[in-house]
Parts: structure tokens; C-alpha cells; sequence
């Protein structure tokens, strides 16, 4: 066991001595231990119940003969974060937590280890730092929240934020904006669409490091807790047949969770996740893969925001499993890749059933042929940027504007709610990338503003920074090279045209060559907004959003 190098031995004896401080036993310590990386905390309402998924995750551990230990992960809830300097905290934290994780688990030398994310950077940043310890792990989130109702329909936070836009656009009572706001996020739990949180828990079950249910179980559901021992009692047995990570999260199980993005329709921000996920395991995972997915799997599900129904509806239909069931049968899923179920993807979903076509599409009736993400080139966005193509209407898939250009977020949204912005425009803001923000802030403000006031299959917006799952409509982001080191988008002038065409996945400037070779001489580096700190510093070791923003020497 890894853990003898800190229990037996002469040389041991001041380790064991520490360990009879903690009060263990002579028992337990000739048994397996097993890390409980435990999320919990009391500002994340996705986090606020893990103290009782990580009770479940022991009692698992225990029954299954190993002797489970607690130590923390940080989070962020992206919500109360957004729109302002709290975002610039949000992102980086995906490698705070994956290098901390590190060294608790190495320093202490655990045996095995069990995840428990559940919102945004927690989830990535432990898949991260799973490839990296490299022992038996599973991964058991905390589960997405129940849809809220408003008058008769099923609401998430995504409504909450476009009813400010509708407010602002006079359009909706501020008694009116109360009853969202009272009523939109009902439970505890990852917020109830298919936004970040609950595409990276469910790209969990399909990299093979969650079982299954681990991304759509309602967070309020006893079955949670059942899925919790069970992940408890699963990591001992990928210790009995040695089974780790990176025997399961290889570049096919990659590609896997790629294909299955673009079926469920992720948010856009699994494409600065699943390349840093990559990284950690030597694949070099290039954006452009998404295209190449993309054109090839249907697109099954169109969750809040994107459509009508809910992580809950997604779970009734049959989950995760069922949507890959549909791929695997018409071979787009590579099913001979191990999970930690210690069966392979074809013997865990092979008795899966669709249960409701309208929340999972069959292949033979897609919401499109092709899948939720689009990775767009041209002489804007030369390395690449990200659309959620499924959220975007049909008006605005291809689309040539005026930019009106923004050097941060807060001044594209005064713009926005001050009825500067009409129809046609678009709406760029630059200067919030990894290394421009710095961090990378989810621009939900300025797109929830353009739904809210009825802009958004007529206005288009464009950012080196990121969006936020919640967002939809023409939200073009991870623009690279970012505008902090001098890419194109730093170069657009108010006016400029701007060519958006996501069936052919193209963005462009209509400006010569030659002008933009010209405004790059006259470009000059803006000074850092942040000199100090932990942001500084990553400021100076990022890479850009189509390198995953992960950092490097």
C-alpha cells in the first residue's frame, strides 16, 4: 500500500505516533486510506450539502474495508461572483484547487481517493489533479438543483438574470424581477441548466471517472446519498484491481467526453476544461478536435438554456448512460475504454433505455446533425474561438454587423442597459482574457442584458473572456490570440464589420490586410491591471483560451 511509506517501519515511527494523535487505531492502520477531497462549504449553494454526500462517501469507504480521511477542496460559486473583480477569481481557482489537491494527497500518500466536487472550476481542477496523483479515484458530486417555477414554468438562474435585462428594458415589473428572484433556485445543489457545473459532472460519466447518475441526480434526492457509499465502496475496489486514473482517463475516453459534449450541448467552457484535463495526461488536445466531433454527432438534448427542460428532466430520461447509449449505437463512442465502475463504457450503458425523446432526442431525430459546440477561425479569432451553437437562433447563425467595442465588461453593459446597442450590432469586449483580465471573467451580464431586452436574435456578442453556461444567443468566446497580447481583437475599431458564419465556422473582420498590419505596428501592450498577488502571478504563467488557459513556466 502507498500509504505503508508514512505507517510501517522503524523509520515510521514518528509518522505512526502523529497518526495516534488523530486517534487511529492499531486496525486501522494496517487497512487502505482513502482521501475524502471534500468540497463543503457554506457560500456555494452547489456545495452546502456536501458535508452529507462526504458522510455517505465514508460510510462507503468503510463498509468496503478502508479507512476514509477528510481534507479540503476551495470553490467558487461563479453566481455570486459574476459581474464583478470577484470574476477575475473564478477560473483561477481550477488550478489553485487542482495544485493543492497535489499536495495534500502526495504529502499524506494516500491509497485511493474520492472526489467531492460540484460547481464550475471544483470539478476540472480535481480531474486535474486526479490524472496527477495517479491513484484510485472516483469522483461523486454534490448533484444540480431542482428547476424553480414561475408562473407555471420551470426557471433557472439563467431567467433570473435576463429578467434584470428584461427589467431594464422596461419590460418587467421590479415586483415582478422579486418573484424570480424568490423562486428560480428553489434547492441546494449546481444550478438546475446545463451550465458549467453539470456539463463537467457530466463529462465525468463520460470520461469514466464518475458512475453513473453522477451528473444529473437531483442534489435533494436520497439516491444522491445511495450514489455516494456506492462511490465509497467503488474506489476500493479499483485499489483491489489497481486501476487509476490515467488508466482511465486516456486520449480515447477524451474524445469520448468531447463527443458526448456536443450531444448534450455543454457549455462552452468545457473547452478550456477538457484540453487542461488533456494536458494532465500528455494529450495535446487542439480545439479544432470540437469541428471535427461536432460533424459527426447529432446534437440529443437543448437543456435550459438552450431549451425548455432541466438537469431533473435529463435524470427521469435516463441520464448520461442513455445519451451515450445512442451515440455508442451508431459508433461514435469508443465503448472498450475502462471506467470506475471497473467495466468498460459498452458494459455500463448497454442496458440503458431512453425514457423521454423529447428530453433525449434519438439519433434518428436530433435537434441537429451536427453538435452543441462550434470552434470558429478566421482573420479575427486565428487560434480560434468557441460559440454554444446550440443556444444560438436560427437568425443569427450567420450574421455581418458594426462593432461596438468595449475594453472591459462593465462598460459594454451600461451600453447595453442604456440603449446604446441595436439591433445588428456587435458587441465586442476585449481585454478580459486569461492574461487581459486577468482570469478570464464569464461575460452572463452582458449577454443575460441583450435576452433580457429582446435582443438576442438581432445583436451578437464577441469576447476574449468566456461565457458563462447560462449564457445564450450569438456569445462568441475564448477569441485567441487575446487582446492583452496584441491578437486581432485588440486591433477592432468601433465601426469595423464583423463577419460571424457558424455553419462554416468562421469569424472575421472585414479590414485589409494591410490596415490590420498597420494597426498592429501602432498597437502597444497595456500595463497589467493587477501587480500583486495571487492574479499577478497568474497573470504571468497563463496561456491562452484555446490552450485551456492552463499555466506554464
Amino acid at each position: 500500500m502507498k500509504s505503508d511509506n508514512v505507517k510501517v517501519g522503524m523509520q515510521q515511527a514518528p509518522h505512526r505516533s502523529l497518526f495516534n494523535a488523530l486517534g487511529f487505531t492499531e486496525e486501522e492502520m494496517k487497512k487502505p486510506m482513502i482521501g475524502i477531497v471534500s468540497s463543503y462549504n457554506e457560500i456555494v449553494p452547489g456545495h452546502m450539502n456536501l458535508d452529507k454526500i462526504v458522510n455517505a462517501v465514508k460510510l462507503g469507504v468503510a463498509e468496503a474495508g478502508g479507512v476514509p480521511v477528510v481534507f479540503p477542496a476551495i470553490a467558487v460559486c461563479d453566481g455570486i461572483a459574476m459581474g464583478h473583480i470577484g470574476m477575475k477569481y473564478s477560473l483561477v481557482t481550477r488550478d489553485l484547487i487542482a495544485d493543492s489537491t497535489e499536495c495534500m494527497a502526495l504529502a499524506h500518500q494516500f491509497d485511493g481517493l474520492v472526489m467531492v466536487p460540484n460547481c464550475d472550476k471544483n470539478v476540472p481542477g480535481l480531474l486535474m489533479a486526479a490524472a496527477r496523483i495517479n491513484v484510485p479515484t472516483v469522483f461523486v458530486s454534490g448533484g444540480p438543483m431542482l428547476a424553480g417555477h414561475v408562473k407555471g414554468q420551470k426557471r433557472s438562474l439563467s431567467s433570473m438574470f435576463e429578467a434584470v435585462g428584461a427589467h431594464a428594458a422596461g419590460n418587467m415589473t421590479e415586483e415582478e424581477v422579486r418573484e424570480f428572484e424568490e423562486k428560480v433556485c428553489p434547492t441546494c445543489g449546481s444550478c438546475s441548466g446545463m451550465y458549467t457545473a453539470n456539463s463537467m459532472n457530466c463529462l465525468t460519466e463520460a470520461l469514466g471517472m464518475g458512475l453513473g447518475g453522477n451528473g444529473t441526480i437531483p442534489a435533494v434526492y436520497s439516491e444522491r446519498i445511495k450514489l455516494a457509499k456506492h462511490a465509497g465502496m467503488a474506489v476500493m475496489e479499483l485499489l483491489k484491481k489497481d486501476i487509476k486514473p490515467r488508466d482511465i482517463m486516456t486520449k480515447e475516453a477524451v474524445i469520448n467526453a468531447l463527443t458526448v459534449d456536443m450531444a448534450l450541448g455543454c457549455s462552452t467552457n468545457s473547452m478550456l476544461h477538457l484540453p487542461a484535463i488533456a494536458h494532465e495526461i500528455g494529450f495535446d488536445f487542439d480545439i479544432s478536435y470540437a469541428n471535427e466531433i461536432s460533424a459527426k454527432t447529432p446534437n440529443l438534448c437543448h437543456l435550459a438554456p438552450a431549451g425548455p427542460t432541466y438537469m431533473e428532466d435529463l435524470n427521469e430520461a435516463g441520464g448520461v448512460w442513455t445519451v451515450m447509449k445512442e451515440l455508442a449505437d451508431i459508433g461514435l463512442l469508443n465503448t472498450d475504454c475502462i471506467t470506475v465502475t471497473t467495466k468498460t463504457v459498452g458494459e455500463n450503458i448497454k442496458n440503458s433505455v431512453n425514457k423521454n425523446e423529447e428530453v433525449i432526442r434519438p439519433i434518428s431525430n436530433p435537434y441537429s446533425k451536427t453538435g452543441g459546440l462550434a470552434v470558429l477561425k478566421g482573420n479575427l479569432a486565428p487560434d480560434g474561438s468557441v460559440v454554444k451553437r446550440s443556444a444560438v437562433c436560427d437568425e443569427m447563425m450567420v450574421h455581418e454587423g458594426p462593432a461596438r467595442v468595449f475594453d472591459c465588461e462593465e462598460d459594454a453593459i451600461e451600453a447595453i442597459k442604456g440603449g446604446k446597442i441595436v439591433a445588428g450590432d456587435v458587441v465586442v469586449i476585449r481585454y478580459e482574457g486569461p492574461k487581459g483580465g486577468p482570469g478570464m471573467r464569464e461575460m452572463l451580464n452582458p449577454t443575460s442584458a441583450i435576452a433580457g431586452m429582446g435582443l438576442g436574435s438581432s445583436v451578437a456578442l464577441i469576447t476574449d473572456g468566456r461565457f458563462s453556461g447560462a449564457s445564450r444567443g450569438a456569445s462568441i468566446g475564448h477569441v485567441s490570440p487575446e487582446a492583452a497580447v496584441g491578437g486581432p481583437i485588440a486591433l477592432v475599431k468601433e465601426g469595423d464589420i464583423i463577419s460571424i458564419d457558424i455553419p462554416n465556422t468562421k469569424l472575421d473582420i472585414k479590414v485589409s490586410d494591410e490596415e490590420m498590419t498597420k494597426r498592429k505596428a501602432e498597437w502597444t501592450p497595456r500595463e497589467p491591471k493587477v501587480t500583486s498577488g495571487y492574479l499577478s502571478r497568474y497573470e504571468k504563467m497563463v496561456t491562452s483560451g484555446d490552450k485551456g488557459a492552463i499555466l506554464v513556466k
